[in-house]
């Protein structure tokens, strides 16, 4: 008997000695490592990137370099992208989020390392995005792979995406709580006691590993000093109001540049335009170089100052009207420098980027209210800097529990917990209502792709519309006599419903039913005097199978009575799906995403 190979023996003993929630536990505390020391990989691969450029280049040679960055950025990693990896390395969290919806949560391979390669670059080289989507893609892609090795169901695999992003988040921010609220408001995970204890276990695992390798480092420092006031509430329902406006600017925008590269086809065409206008504004403004997390925190420390020295207008930064113009400059223009930073082929996320716009739009609204005699009592800047963030990401990337609980985290408290609600609830309710879909869901959103808490729509969207397709029809041409009919097809099959097609180019031109033709199909005479054609009907409803998505067909279904629907393919017959076979698949998914 030849002995099988020790991988295979191992997940029999696995089968048997360890139960199926044991075994997802084990995995959800490696995914959590692997997403921990991905983050650690990235940041100080871009970090040692970053210090080489702006910090030796810049500062001992000049500031003209700020130019040259993305454009040599950009086409390092269109190289890598076309000679080493040779895939498009897509956006992380959406390419996550389609995985999950259209690929049963299967990433590719090369997805466990094309973040790797390519963000660090980007960001390195001035990349106006940051490393929380790729680290995010990274730990997927191999949570992904771990649980294709073990043969693990999808549900499982799903769920294991989510671990993986929670301990992404958990090792960037080391903020375990948000990290795990962020893999269920994003990735749309079902809060279950299955699911929370591997969500609860991979954010720990990434934590633990990031602190071994990079100790109290964080990346946004702060100590809270002063609480909330109830006479400060006006003032944080006007930010709200703000930050849902600023998330629909920056929403608009971001959608905009991405459609109008997209009307190109030429990879190289869209990393000269992009990479030489984002050279200009980093030029002009170099805050706007990779992440800014810099300019962040000398915000919240009440130095903005030194978070916008160097402005090329040369302003006088003690006047504080002048400073409000130039962080109002920074708003404006940092989701310009994001989208052109993807329009031209780089890879990072929009995660570090709201941060931004919301840290210094709350520093803007906090100095406007101070500056203006609305109130005899100054507000905390530093607060509504935090604050800030909260309500963009709250309307950016509808994620208002995680922005509560990321800012709250950070502060080491809940003093501001008030405010924080209060503000993104407004910022989520306001830009909801404008755009209903995130910047990162956007796409699949139109597409009716997209994995939602609704479990209805969540059950349509995993099904797949080919295994739906039946095509052992007998097809009748519109020139076929009663006679061809009847022995050619109806005797033949053992269908009651028979699609009419043109004989030379299979286009559907109607349906028959046996019940059409009953009444004279035992009648001789009419053999070779009726044609199809001549007692052929409309079908009720037909389908398209590359543009209606399984809501749409269950729709059609709805409205038309019907029990069979035709299937084509731009006009062309394909087959039919029956009612009785799409609500058996629709059970057996919901019984297997439920379990």
């Amino acid at each position: 008997m030849p002995k099988r190979p020790l991988f295979k023996q191992l997940l029999i003993w696995r089968a048997k000695y360890i139960s199926h929630n044991q075994f997802v536990i084990i995995l959800s505390i490696l995914v959590g490592f692997t997403s921990g020391v991905g983050a650690v990989v990235l940041k100080n691969l871009t970090h040692f990137i970053q210090n080489i450029m702006e910090g030796q280049l810049v500062k001992y040679y000049q500031e003209a370099f700020y130019f040259l960055f993305p454009i040599v950025g950009l086409t390092l990693v269109y190289l890598i992208m076309k000679y080493v990896i040779r895939h498009k390395v897509s956006h992380g969290i959406p390419s996550t989020l389609f995985s999950i919806s259209k690929r049963k949560g299967l990433m590719k391979r090369y997805q466990m390392f094309g973040s790797i390669l390519t963000a660090p670059l980007t960001v390195g080289f001035g990349g106006s995005v940051g490393l929380e989507g790729p680290t995010v893609a990274t730990g997927a892609a191999i949570s992904s792979n771990i649980a294709r090795l073990f043969h693990v169901n999808q549900t499982t695999r799903n769920l294991l995406i989510g671990c993986a992003a929670a301990g992404a988040m958990s090792s960037i921010f080391k903020a375990p709580i948000a990290a795990i609220i962020f893999a269920i408001e994003v990735f749309s995970l079902d809060l279950t006691i299955a699911s929370m204890l591997p969500l609860l276990m991979a954010s720990l695992s990434a934590i633990l590993t990031s602190y071994f390798f990079l100790g109290n480092d964080v990346l946004l420092s702060f100590s809270l000093e002063e609480g909330f006031k109830l006479s400060d509430a006006p003032f944080y329902l006007l930010l709200g109001v703000v930050a849902a406006f600023t998330s629909i600017y920056f929403t608009e925008v971001y959608d905009r540049i991405q459609r109008l590269f997209d009307k190109s086809d030429s990879p190289i065409k869209k990393l000269l335009v992009g990479g030489s206008l984002l050279g200009v504004l980093i030029y002009f403004i170099p805050p706007l170089y990779g992440e800014g997390f810099e300019v962040i925190n000398n915000l919240i420390a009440g130095n903005h100052q030194k978070a916008i020295q160097n402005n090329f207008l040369n302003l006088n930064v003690d006047n504080i009207w002048v400073v409000i113009l130039l962080l109002a400059g920074l708003v404006f223009f940092k989701i310009i420098a994001s989208a052109l930073t993807f329009g031209a082929g780089g890879v990072g996320g929009i995660f570090a980027p709201t941060l931004f716009m919301g840290s210094i739009m709350g520093n803007c609204v906090a100095k406007l209210i101070n500056h203006s005699g609305f109130t005899n009592y100054p507000v905390s800047e530093s607060n509504f800097t935090l604050v800030g963030m909260a309500g963009l990401m709250a309307g950016v990337l509808h994620a208002p529990l995680t922005a509560i609980f990321l800012i709250a985290e950070v502060t080491g408290g809940y003093e501001l917990f008030i405010p924080l609600m209060l503000t993104a609830a407004i910022s989520f309710g306001i830009t909801k209502y404008f755009h209903p879909h995130s910047v990162y869901t956007m796409e699949l959103g139109r597409k009716g792709e997209l994995i939602t808490h609704d479990k209805d729509h969540a059950v349509l969207t995993l099904m797949d519309i080919n295994k739906v397709v039946e095509t052992n029809f007998i097809k009748i041409t519109t020139t076929m006599t009663l006679g061809d009919i009847v022995h050619e097809a109806v005797i033949k099959s053992n269908r009651n419903i028979f699609p009419v097609v043109d004989a030379t180019t299979n286009t559907l031109k109607g349906i028959i039913l046996l019940d059409d033709i009953r009444p004279i199909m035992f009648d001789p005479t009419l053999y070779t005097e009726v044609f199809a054609r001549d007692v052929m009907q409309v079908p009720p409803d037909t389908i398209d199978i590359k543009k209606d998505k399984m809501t749409e067909i269950m729709k059609k279904f709805q409205d038309s009575n019907a029990w069979n629907l035709p299937v084509v393919d731009d006009g062309i017959y394909v087959g039919f799906i029956s009612k009785s076979k799409l609500l058996t698949m629709y059970r057996r998914k919901l019984i297997n995403i439920t379990q």
